[in-house]
């Protein structure tokens, strides 16, 4: 079991697992955050109009969900970001 990046409390997978559902494809093996620190917002994506998830704190929701993000980096090579007005680096 890995400690949450945020709070380094024990992540329960379980919990976890039940709250990204509504992400395409992700399973607790892809966040190191607990689910007392992220929040799911369902159809926020603008790929897929799927969920995404944002880390409590985080006051912007993002545009692209995590499987999104990652099917455009592996097609085009360029990480287009969180959101559609600013890129990654």
């Amino acid at each position: 079991m890995k400690p949450c990046q945020h709070c380094q409390a024990v992540i329960d997978e379980y919990i976890l697992d039940k709250q990204l559902e509504p992400l395409r494809g992700l399973t607790v093996d892809d966040f190191n955050i607990c689910a007392d620190c992220t929040t799911i917002v369902s159809d926020s994506c603008v790929g897929c109009s799927g969920a995404v998830y944002v880390p409590r704190g985080d006051t912007a929701t993002p545009d692209y969900c995590p499987a999104c993000r990652a099917d455009h980096i592996e097609r085009t090579g360029q990480d287009p970001g969180w959101n559609l007005d600013t890129a990654s680096t």
